[in-house]
């Protein structure tokens, strides 16, 4: 009998994609730790198994040490290529036995370029075929496999599969050429070793921070005057900001005293507010950042985990479109199910409201981000939250638009005019159905007439100073590099933790470290071509026409490295100057973002994050030594940083550890601390252990 081999991206995908196609119940077997299903379907043998993730990497070929350029490579197992992705060989062992039971291949990994490189490479390199079937769909729902099943493709993507490689040999390329570069300057210019990185999009996104940094720090604040009247009514003067004080003081010395204003007209006009359309992964990351605080990478994390638990759509889509293909009646009933939304799908099916209010932005792979309309079970908080918000807004995308009316009164104070504004809902329409994520405020006025005089408490002269421009948030940085084109939606969560890790940017607001500053300042002085974005939007247009066929790999290639050899001839010609000033720039930035505060002991030196080489961990000591030798252990396989923070319990600092793919979390050093172990159990670090198991392990 033939043997079909389904390959997929992931565990649970690859469960989901068995239970989906079985006629009866999958068979779950397991390949020393790894799992994968046998199954029958309409008379057809089975086997499901997965990849996790990319278990073929780029390696460079024929390596020569630490030199540049480098631009021979090869796909190579993970595991052989980093110590990190050791665990993929086991997945890897258990394909190769899978393959040699099959005849036939299908690939049934996420459908978009990582998704169909990943399944390609297994197809190529692990059953050695050149093609194979492809599956196509966006939510893990039974319905949407079994049909995506049966309209498999006959044959791979291969425009995307041919983007993608691609895409992954330029990043390979060029972030293995240009962080040897960085480096190597420091190295040839001071004799030191230090880890530098940048790459095609890393560069042109510090770029962004950076001109915003300076533009901050050369900012200088100008002052200006308002006039605010307080009372049954707060207004401001209609002058609004007032830059010259004699002007504004002399109006402020003639209505002081005044406690009546005249109400002189009243102007009302209300204004049609459209339905949200539904999101697109950017979309969906700001708005997560701006009502619940979640940062895009966790934001992304935990759609990732949504869609492979199938309670919503695959969430790596530029798409803010629902088309009619997508059942949304069936996904209401559905929705309806759950008692939280019970009343508003059974009003808007009531209504007949099928129709949501599409944006301009598609994708030809994924609509837009959706639920399922399953039911989750047993997800965490931050899970439920983000559910939640993609929930009401595909409901709000389908209701009416709200109506709200804006209410502008002009006071007279001993002939001054003065204004009030305000905005207030008449029709809820769809803030009904996005509940606490609704973004307007109302603000109601008090019912007057013209002619009407109101009482006043006081009359305040405000005394004030212009603002610098604000610095980014890792939402609006990724909406910045949207805009002018640089990653993908998927990587540029990513690209923002990298600058945060190599210590080029820190804290929420996305402050730019000397070392960041000093980065770009050199290569803009030495060799800017590597912060320039030319290359990076060039790339992605070059992309869309591999993917259209109107274009090859080999000809962007080509194209790709010879820009990236004429940049490293240039940087080669200022290296050693580059590395002066990186080195400088490092050590400064070192000795700031390493501080984490006083010593409790010596109440003199500060405490410092070191790290020691022949440990190959970070730890705390006193700057202070050797006349203080105050130290303090970190948990190993994290990131320490400084953070503002104090341990409520005991007092003592507390540092921000990040761990890679992983959330950040707090500690506080003192490992005395009365709070230290319930805390870590919070974080996950440590597990609940009986005290008398507990005991005996010591």
């Amino acid at each position: 009998m033939m043997v079909e081999l389904i390959i997929s991206e992931k565990p649970n995908q690859a469960e989901k994609i068995a239970e989906a196609l079985a006629d009866k119940k999958p068979s779950k077997k397991n390949e020393k730790g790894v799992v994968y299903y046998e199954l029958t379907h309409k008379g057809r043998e089975i086997l499901v198994g997965c990849a996790v993730g990319h278990i073929f990497n780029l390696k460079e070929k024929n390596s020569k040490g630490w030199i540049y350029p480098a631009f021979e490579y090869e796909w190579q197992p993970s595991y052989k290529i980093s110590k990190d992705a050791e665990f993929t060989k086991k997945y890897l062992d258990t394909l190769k036995k899978l393959s040699k039971r099959a005849s036939s291949f299908t690939v049934g990994c996420d459908y978009d370029t990582e998704g169909s490189l990943i399944g390609f490479n297994v197809v190529r390199f692990v059953a050695e075929k050149k093609d194979g079937k492809r599956m196509k769909f966006s939510t893990l729902t039974k319905d949407e496999l079994r049909d995506s099943y049966e309209k498999a493709s006959k044959h791979l993507d291969f425009n995307i599969i041919e983007a993608g490689e691609t895409r992954h040999i330029v990043d390979w390329l060029s972030g293995i050429n240009l962080s040897r570069a960085l480096t190597l300057s420091i190295k040839n210019a001071t004799g030191k070793f230090k880890i530098l990185s940048t790459g095609r999009v890393q560069g042109p996104a510090l770029k962004i921070l950076a001109l915003r940094e300076i533009e901050i720090k050369k900012f200088k604040s100008e002052p200006y005057w308002e006039i605010e009247a307080l009372g049954d009514v707060n207004s401001k003067h209609k002058g609004g900001s007032f830059w010259k004080e004699n002007e504004v003081k002399k109006i402020h010395e003639k209505i002081k005293h005044e406690n009546l204003a005249l109400v002189k007209s009243i102007e009302k006009a209300e204004f049609k507010q459209d339905p949200p359309n539904p999101f697109d992964l950017t979309a969906l990351q700001l708005e997560a950042y701006r009502a619940l605080k979640i940062t895009p990478k966790e934001t992304l994390e935990i759609a990732q985990e949504l869609y492979t638990a199938a309670y919503i759509s695959y969430p790596r889509t530029s798409s803010n479109q629902l088309p009619e293909s997508i059942n949304i009646k069936k996904i209401l009933q559905d929705l309806s199910k759950q008692e939280e939304y019970k009343n508003l799908c059974e009003e808007l099916l009531k209504l007949n409201k099928t129709v949501p209010n599409n944006g301009k932005k598609s994708d030809p792979a994924h609509p837009a981000i959706h639920p399922t309309g399953t039911s989750p079970k047993k997800i965490g908080e931050r899970q439920k939250k983000i559910y939640d918000l993609i929930v009401r807004r595909v409901l709000s995308s389908l209701s009416d638009p709200a109506t709200r009316e804006t209410q502008t009164i002009e006071l007279l104070i001993k002939e001054e005019p003065f204004i009030t504004k305000g905005t207030r809902t008449v029709e809820p329409g769809w803030h009904k159905f996005y509940g606490r994520f609704n973004p307007n405020k109302e603000e109601e006025l008090p019912k007057l007439k013209v002619g009407e005089k109101v009482k006043l408490k006081k009359i305040d002269l405000l005394a004030k100073e212009t603002q610098p421009p604000k610095r980014y948030t890792p939402a609006s940085i990724i909406k910045e590099m949207e805009k002018k084109g640089l990653g993908t939606k998927a990587t540029r969560s990513a690209i923002i933790e990298s600058l945060y890790t190599r210590n080029y940017v820190k804290d929420q607001s996305l402050q730019v470290t000397d070392l960041g500053l000093k980065t770009v300042e050199t290569l803009t002085d030495y060799c800017p071509e590597i912060i320039d974005e030319k290359m990076t939007k060039q790339l992605e247009k070059d992309m869309e026409l591999i993917r259209e066929g109107k274009e090859t790999k080999e000809k962007v290639l080509d194209k790709a490295k010879h820009h990236l050899e004429k940049i490293l001839k240039h940087f080669k010609e200022n290296e050693v100057k580059i590395g002066k000033k990186l080195s400088e720039a490092n050590v400064e930035t070192l000795e700031k973002e390493s501080i984490i505060g006083k010593c409790s002991v010596c109440k003199k030196s500060d405490l410092r994050i070191l790290f020691s080489r022949k440990f190959r961990s970070y730890f705390i000591a006193c700057s202070g030594y050797p006349n203080c030798k105050t130290t303090y252990s970190l948990p190993s396989n994290s990131l320490p940083k400084p953070s503002t923070k104090i341990c409520e319990s005991c007092k003592n600092p507390i540092v921000l550890m990040i761990r890679k793919g992983k959330r950040p979390y707090d500690y506080c050093i003192n490992k005395q601390c009365p709070k230290k172990e319930e805390w870590l159990k919070q974080q996950g670090l440590i597990k609940n252990v009986p005290k008398t198991k507990r005991a005996k392990s010591k």
